[in-house]
């Protein structure tokens, strides 16, 4: 006595493949934008590390200040007292 293989429909068969395709490709997408995320906060962290740097260089020769980006120009900071 042989068991007889019960099947879905063709078309029901389709359906549920294609959807299981489009679901390992989002999670798939996923994987690939969390690595580009961790690489891109090493980036940040990297940059804001070079920044801070950068700040410490210009006030061992300037002092404190704020500098306006566009023209390079710059105020000093005026230092309080804490009162």
């Amino acid at each position: 006595m042989s068991k007889e293989i019960k099947k879905i429909e063709e078309i029901e068969l389709s359906k549920v493949t294609e959807q299981q395709q489009r679901l390992s490709e989002a999670l798939t997408n996923i994987g690939v934008l969390d690595v580009q995320k961790l690489s891109l906060h090493t980036k940040v962290k990297e940059i804001s590390d070079e920044i801070e740097a950068t700040k410490k260089e210009l006030e061992a020769k300037y002092g404190k200040i704020n500098i306006d980006l566009k023209d390079g120009s710059y105020t000093e900071i005026e230092k309080t007292d804490g009162k």
